[in-house]
């Protein structure tokens, strides 16, 4: 068994190896860079770094990013569902049908819930 993974394990070693080797001869002939203040300093686009580093973002935000995730999951999840529908029904089988729906139900109603609340209104 132990000759079935000895491919793997030359690649693996062969992998640590060229990076270990790729480091140390960029370390060893690299030119070292001379530093100063201003070098070592954060580059914001030619601005002075000034100020706070990160600004607060809005809850809204955060949820809105929820939510397109959530909704592009309903997306991967139903594209092939629907690509194989056809052959899932075949012969009066319903389950897939109502499987999805239900799916499909769940999201509707987290969708109407989230608009309810006013979690996709911008103007507050």
């Amino acid at each position: 068994m132990s000759s079935q993974f000895l491919p793997v394990f030359v690649q693996i070693l062969v992998a640590i190896g060229f990076a270990a080797v790729s480091l140390t001869l960029s370390v060893l002939l690299g030119k070292s860079a001379r530093t100063n203040k201003i070098k070592d300093s954060a580059y914001e686009c030619g601005m002075l770094p000034i100020g706070e580093g990160s600004p607060r973002f809005s809850v809204k935000f955060y949820l809105v990013a929820m939510l397109f995730v959530i909704f592009d999951i309903e997306v991967v999840f139903m594209y092939p569902w629907a690509v194989q529908f056809r052959d899932l029904v075949a012969g009066g089988n319903a389950v897939p049908l109502v499987s999805m729906a239900g799916f499909a139900g769940i999201l509707a109603f987290a969708y109407v819930y989230a608009l309810k609340k006013g979690a996709l209104t911008w103007r507050n």
